[in-house]
């Protein structure tokens, strides 16, 4: 078992995978908590990008691209900016689809305000972990520690 899960976690794409199905996790379910406290779409969508882009430069940082420590602040700025892109794009599919046009996904759902939030917050994720990993692999991560 222990062979499996070095296996799994020294192959970068699948780790990548693995922590990147968290994040997504740790973000939707922070998104869906405050949206479900606050009825607030923007500030669900803010809170939930902040936890996912904080759990997600930690796991990424020292498990899937294996950096060392020196110059993890450098790498956590550029780590955000790098995910402010796809924050802005975020926010956008939740303007668009929650609170522009919330019909397009709503006359499946019966308009249930709830079920919208969440069938556009998942369409979007996959959209982010795509992108992230792009923009993850090509300016933030770039000399790996090889220990």
């Amino acid at each position: 078992m222990k062979k499996l899960v070095n296996r799994i976690f020294n192959n970068e794409i699948l780790a990548y995978l693995i922590f990147g199905v968290a994040t997504t996790i740790v973000s939707v379910a922070t998104r869906l908590i405050v949206f479900q406290l606050t009825d607030q779409e923007q500030l669900a969508t803010l809170i939930g990008n902040i936890a996912g882009i904080l759990f997600a430069f930690a796991t990424n940082d020292t498990i899937v691209f294996k950096q060392e420590r020196k110059g993890w602040f450098q790498r956590l700025i550029r780590f955000a900016i790098a995910r402010s892109g796809t924050f802005i794009l975020d926010m956008a599919l939740t303007e668009i689809f929650v609170k522009q046009f919330p019909g397009i996904i709503g006359q499946f759902v019966h308009n249930n305000k709830s079920q919208i939030n969440l069938i556009e917050t998942l369409f979007a994720q996959v959209a982010i972990v795509v992108l992230n990993y792009v923009f993850s692999k090509l300016f933030v991560f770039k000399n790996k520690n090889k220990a």
